[in-house]
C-alpha cells in the first residue's frame, strides 16, 4: 500500500509541476516564494545571468547558495528549471560541477535546453553542468556516487517525498567527509493530519508533505548529521481561503538548514576561533546561521560542535582554530573575546517570530 500511494504521489506532483504550474505567478501560496532578502552583489550578479525562461519557471522557498564554493562539486536536489544549478555553476568555476536531478521531465528539458547558453555566457570551454532525470530519494539508481559531492542543496523539495528519511540518508551517502547539506524546506507546527496530507494543491505547494519541525533534529541524528543548524526561517502566508480552512491552526514556515557530515574523530572541544575574511562575497563578515557572525579579526568563543563543524569542513583554511586558553593573534580594531552558546530550543520557531510572528504548537 505505501508503494503505490508514493507512485500517486510522485503522479501527482509531475502533474502539478509539470501541466499545472506554468510560471511562478500561478502558485497560491507563499511557500514556494523566495522572500526577498540582503543578497550578496555576486549572489545577485549570478541570479541575472540565468535565462529568464529558466528563472519563471522557479518555484524555490529559499537562497540555497552558500558560501565557499570555489572549485566545489555540488548537487541540486529537485532542480527543476535550474536556476539555482546556473547560478551556481558560475560561482564554483569551470573546475567546479554542479548536479541537477529532478523528477520532472518537462523541468528537466527545459534546464538542458540552456547549458550552450549559460556556458558560452560565462565563457567556459567545458560544460560545468549536468541535469539527470530521477528520484533524489534514489541516487544511486542514476549513478551518483558515494561520497562524491562536496555540497548538497536541495529548494524547497524534500517536502514533496513522501519518505524523507531515504533522502537524508542518500545524501549522507554521497557527502563527502566535511560536506554539507544546505538546504530551503517547509516544516510544520504540529503533525499533520490526514486532511492536509491527502490534498493535491497543499502537496504541490509544499504544505501538505511539511515535516513536523521537531522531527528534522530526530531524523538527521539518526541518520549520523551533526544537528540541524538553523539559517533563516519565515513565515508561509496562505492566498486561498478555501486552503486556509483546510490548514485550520497549522502553521508553516520556510526555513534554511545547515547539515554536516564530520568524519568520527575524537571528542571536540570549545575554541577560540578568527575569521581570516576573504571569502567571496564575505570578505569582511560571514553570517554563518542564526547565531553565530563571525566577522573578519574578531576572536569569537564557539562551542565544540560548532568548533568540529570549521574544523573539519571546507571552512576550515578560512578559520584561525585554538583550544580555549591558548592566545591568539589579535588586531588593531578587533573586539574583545564573545561568547556565544547554541540554544537548543525551538530555533525554527523563535526564528519565524522574529520575522513574521509565531509558530503554534499543537
Amino acid at each position: 500500500m505505501a508503494a503505490s500511494r508514493d507512485a500517486e504521489t510522485w503522479k501527482d506532483v509531475q502533474t502539478y509541476y509539470g501541466q499545472v504550474l506554468k510560471k511562478s505567478g500561478d502558485l497560491q501560496t507563499s511557500a514556494c516564494v523566495t522572500t526577498a532578502r540582503l543578497v550578496p552583489r555576486h549572489i545577485q550578479e549570478a541570479l541575472r545571468n540565468v535565462h529568464e525562461e529558466v528563472t519563471l519557471r522557479y518555484y524555490g522557498c529559499g537562497l540555497v547558495i552558500p558560501e565557499c564554493l570555489e572549485n566545489c562539486w555540488i548537487l541540486d536536489l529537485g532542480s527543476g528549471s535550474g536556476r539555482d544549478c546556473y547560478a551556481l555553476s558560475q560561482l564554483v568555476g569551470e573546475t567546479g560541477h554542479v548536479t541537477g536531478i529532478d523528477m520532472t521531465e518537462s523541468q528537466v528539458e527545459v534546464a538542458k535546453k540552456y547549458i550552450e547558453y549559460h556556458m558560452e555566457k560565462y565563457g567556459f570551454q567545458t560544460p560545468n553542468v549536468t541535469f539527470l532525470h530521477g528520484y533524489i530519494e534514489k541516487l544511486e539508481e542514476i549513478g551518483i556516487k558515494d561520497e562524491s559531492y562536496d555540497i548538497v542543496i536541495s529548494n524547497c523539495v524534500i517536502n514533496l517525498v513522501p519518505d524523507k528519511q531515504a533522502v537524508l540518508q542518500e545524501v549522507y551517502r554521497v557527502l563527502k567527509h566535511g560536506g554539507e547539506l544546505y538546504f530551503s524546506d517547509v516544516y510544520a507546527s504540529l503533525e499533520l493530519p490526514e486532511e492536509i496530507r491527502t490534498h493535491k494543491i497543499l502537496w504541490g505547494e509544499c504544505l501538505g508533505g511539511a515535516l513536523y519541525w521537531k522531527d528534522l533534529a530526530v531524523l538527521a541524528q539518526k541518520i549520523g548529521f551533526c544537528p540541524p543548524r538553523l539559517v533563516t526561517a519565515n513565515l508561509i502566508t496562505v492566498q486561498n481561503k478555501e486552503l486556509e480552512r483546510v490548514i485550520g491552526d497549522c502553521r508553516f514556515v520556510s526555513a534554511t538548514f545547515r547539515l554536516f557530515k564530520l568524519p568520527k574523530t575524537g571528542p571536540a572541544e570549545r575554541c577560540q576561533v578568527i575569521y581570516n575574511g576573504g571569502i567571496t562575497g564575505h570578505e569582511k563578515e560571514l553570517i554563518f546561521d542564526a547565531n553565530f557572525t563571525f566577522k573578519e579579526g574578531e576572536i569569537i568563543e564557539v562551542d565544540k560542535e560548532t568548533a568540529a563543524i570549521l574544523k573539519n569542513s571546507r571552512f576550515a583554511q578560512d578559520f584561525l582554530i585554538r583550544p580555549i586558553g591558548e592566545t591568539l593573534p589579535t588586531c588593531s580594531g578587533c573586539s574583545a573575546l564573545e561568547s556565544k552558546e547554541r540554544y537548543r530550543e525551538s530555533e525554527v520557531e523563535t526564528q519565524a517570530e522574529g520575522e513574521a510572528g509565531s509558530m503554534q504548537e499543537a
